[in-house]
């Protein structure tokens, strides 16, 4: 990477332009709260997306606590530089990542940075990762709407649109609405909101339970005028395949989650590829 002080502002804004001119869309998936899945979905998405034949990109924005690479299978990469910059790991399907767990020692070490380091690290990924030609370059943002989304926005200046991801709790619409308002002010294209979790469908006998009690996803849509995408049930299932990094939608590809998540991936690129 290269250091803060070898180039300006200017040179960094001016390379990042660069490289995402390369990039036919830029999605952020977006939540004002942690633990509603947007890894899950963001990873589920970019396999499906690789699956239909595009090419793909994941860039890991969650800076303390990169989750990308141990969904995706991806485990102690040699990184290279190339002509190009700094090649990301290759996950299933040829997706391209970056994370910053790479540049850790250890699973268990944590990155102790302020916000300026970390908006610089974000400008950094952006500019020297050679990301090459992409069909769709997902970032996947850590809760809450600080440093690293505020970064994403205002580095990628054509950001195809956000990805708003909750759980339907009242708990969680109040602060995922935050996420839509911080989207809204920034002008940043809200593809739709999705609900994560609405029910618990059992792998065995397809009995359906209510896990969290509520419709955050639909009210939110309905009160913020934004597209509403769907629910994603949940399965157990989706927890032993993050832990051995075995992408979901492969393993189990007829199972009611995974037929909610191709919905959304067919919806998103309805959207994407109409608004051209």
């Amino acid at each position: 990477m290269t250091s803060k002080d070898s180039r300006s502002h200017e040179e960094l804004v001016k390379l990042i332009d660069e490289k995402m001119g390369l990039i036919k869309h830029k999605i952020a998936v977006v939540s004002g709260k942690g633990g509603v899945g947007k890894s899950f979905i963001t990873t589920s998405l970019a396999v499906l997306a690789a699956s239909a034949g595009r090419t793909v990109g994941v860039l890991d924005a969650d800076i303390h606590g990169p989750s990308i690479p141990k969904a995706l299978g991806i485990n102690n990469p040699q990184l290279t530089i190339s002509a190009g910059g700094l090649e990301p790991a290759v996950g299933p399907l040829d997706i391209k990542v970056i994370s910053t767990q790479f540049f850790l020692p250890g699973d268990d070490v944590p990155l102790i940075w302020r916000g300026p380091l970390k908006g610089r690290l974000i400008g950094e990924f952006l500019s020297s990762v050679n990301w090459g030609p992409l069909d769709i370059l997902f970032v996947d943002l850590p809760p809450g709407t600080g440093d690293e989304a505020l970064s994403i926005a205002q580095y990628i200046k054509k950001l195809t649109g956000a990805l708003i991801v909750t759980i339907p709790t009242s708990l969680s619409k109040l602060v995922v609405k935050k996420a839509v308002r911080f989207c809204m002010e920034l002008q940043i294209p809200i593809l739709g909101i999705v609900e994560n979790m609405k029910e618990l469908i059992c792998p065995t006998c397809n009995e359906t339970y209510t896990v969290f009690p509520g419709n955050a996803g639909s009210e939110i849509a309905r009160e913020l005028g934004i597209n509403y995408l769907g629910t994603i049930p949940l399965d157990p299932r989706v927890s032993e395949c993050v832990d051995s990094g075995i992408p979901y939608v492969l393993k189990y590809p007829d199972t009611p989650v995974t037929k909610s998540l191709k919905a959304m991936f067919s919806e998103m690129m309805r959207l994407i590829e109409g608004n051209g």
